[in-house]
C-alpha cells in the first residue's frame, strides 16, 4: 500500500511517532511530507497552503495518516484528489487541553481567540477524517469533551450529531516505543551491579523533558529546592536533559546552579547522540516528571523501558501509563518518595521499574494494521452512504 503521511509540524516526539511507522510497517511505502516545528501559530493555520502546491501530494495513494495539527479540510479543497483516499488523523495533542502561559507577555483574550481557532480547525479536520487515533484515553477524552463544550457554546448553525460521530470513528492507539529502547533494558539486566550503584552510592534521577512551561519547570525548580534542603545531597545526582531552545528559560539557570551548589549536578543540557541518551537512562534510577501537560509521555516511557523508577504526577495521562504507587499528587509526596528511594537504594532494595513491552512495537504492531484495514473500512462505508 502507498502511504502519504503528512506531519505539519515536526516536532521530535512526531518524528519518533513515523519514523516508527515507516521503520515497522515495512509492507507499505510511505511517502513523509513535513514541515519544520517552528512559527506555531502560523503552522497551525497555514499548513494547507504550505502543502497544497506540493508536487508528492499528487502522486496516487491508497492512504493518508496526517496529524490532528494538518488543516486537513482546507487541504482537501485545494487538493480535491485526497478526497477520495482513506485518512487517518493521528493525535499527538489537542488543543482542548493545552494550558496557556498566563506569564507570557500580552497572554489574555487574543491568546483565546487563537485557541478557540485553532480547536474549531481541529473539529474540522476530525470530522474530514475517517478514522481519529489518539495516543492516549486523556487525549480522546478531552478532546471530545471539549468538542461538545465548545459547539454547546456557538450561538447557531451546529448539526446535530458532530460529538456522536467524532465518538464512533474515534479510537484510542500508543505510539510504540522503539525497539532500541528495549535493547539498552537488555543491558541494563547485564549490568545490575551498576545500575545499583557500586560506582558512587548516589540515586541517580533524570528530568528529560522539552524545557518549556507545560513540562512544569516551576514545579521542578520547587521539588529540587525542596530535596536539596531536606536531603544529602552526597545521595543524590540530577541529569536535567531533554530538548532546549535558543532562549534557556530562568528556572532551568537557577536549577543548575542549586545543584552544582549542593554537588548534585549530573549532566544538564540535551544529548544529541541516541545511543548517549539511552546510556544515561540505562545508567540512571529514577526518571521524574513535573509535567503539567502530557498526553502520552514518551520521554518517561522510555526511561521506565530502560529501566527507571518513574516519579510522575497523579494526572494527565500518565494515570494510563504508569502505575498508582509511582504517582504523587503534591511537591512535598514527590520529595518524600525521592528521599525514600535514595534510602532503598543505599539499603539495596529499591522497587523494579513496571514493565513497559506492552508498549513495544511487537506487541503493538497488530493494532496498526488493524486500524488501517478499519480507516479503508470506514471510507468504503462513507461513501456508499454518500450516493
Amino acid at each position: 500500500m502507498k502511504i502519504l503521511l503528512l506531519s505539519p509540524y515536526d516536532a521530535m516526539s512526531h518524528q519518533y511517532w513515523w519514523q516508527g511507522l515507516r521503520d515497522n510497517l515495512r509492507e507499505h511505502a510511505f511517502c513523509v511530507v513535513t514541515l519544520p516545528p517552528r512559527f506555531f501559530s502560523w503552522r497551525f493555520r497555514g499548513n494547507s497552503l504550505s502543502f497544497a502546491f506540493d508536487e508528492r501530494l499528487k502522486d496516487g495513494y491508497d492512504l493518508v495518516i496526517a496529524t490532528s495539527m494538518t488543516d486537513l479540510s482546507s487541504l482537501r479543497g485545494m487538493c480535491p484528489a485526497l478526497s477520495s483516499i482513506p485518512t487517518i488523523v493521528y493525535f499527538h495533542e489537542n488543543q482542548f487541553a493545552y494550558p496557556l502561559n498566563s506569564a507570557l507577555p500580552g497572554a489574555g483574550s487574543v491568546d483565546q481567540e487563537r485557541l478557540v481557532e485553532r480547536q474549531i480547525t481541529s473539529i474540522y479536520t476530525a470530522i474530514s477524517g475517517d478514522l481519529l487515533l489518539f495516543n492516549s484515553m486523556f487525549n480522546r477524552d478531552s478532546f471530545l469533551a471539549g468538542v461538545g463544550g465548545l459547539l454547546g457554546r456557538l450561538p447557531d448553525g451546529v448539526p446535530e450529531g458532530v460529538l456522536d460521530q467524532l465518538k464512533q470513528k474515534s479510537q484510542v492507539q500508543c505510539v510504540p516505543l522503539s525497539q532500541d529502547t528495549f535493547a539498552a533494558f537488555v543491558g541494563a539486566e547485564d549490568g545490575d551491579a551498576d545500575r545499583d550503584g557500586a560506582r558512587d552510592g548516589r540515586l541517580r534521577i533524570v528530568w528529560n523533558h522539552r524545557w518549556e512551561y507545560d513540562k512544569g519547570l516551576d514545579a521542578l525548580e520547587s521539588l529540587v529546592e525542596g530535596l536539596v534542603a531536606r536531603t544529602d545531597s552526597a545521595n543524590i545526582f540530577i541529569h536535567v536533559i531533554g530538548q532546549s531552545f535558543r532562549k534557556v528559560p530562568p528556572q532551568m539557570t537557577r536549577i543548575s546552579a542549586m545543584l552544582d551548589a549542593a554537588g548534585a549536578l549530573g549532566h544538564f543540557g540535551f544529548l544529541d547522540s541516541r545511543r548517549d541518551y539511552l546510556n544515561l537512562l540505562r545508567d540512571s534510577h529514577v526518571v521524574l516528571s513535573s509535567a503539567i501537560h502530557e498526553f502520552q509521555g514518551i520521554a518517561v516511557l522510555e526511561a521506565v523501558a530502560c529501566g527507571c523508577v518513574p516519579l510522575v504526577p497523579d494526572a494527565l495521562a500518565y494515570q494510563e501509563f504508569i502505575p498508582e504507587r509511582h504517582r504523587y499528587v503534591s511537591q512535598d509526596d514527590a520529595i518524600e518518595a525521592l528521599i525514600g528511594l535514595s534510602e532503598c537504594h543505599m539499603t539495596g532494595t529499591m522497587p523494579a521499574a513496571p514493565d513497559m513491552r506492552q508498549l513495544s512495537w511487537d506487541q503493538q504492531m497488530g493494532s496498526w494494521q488493524q486500524h488501517i484495514k478499519q480507516a479503508r473500512n470506514n471510507f468504503s462505508t462513507s461513501a456508499e452512504r454518500s450516493l
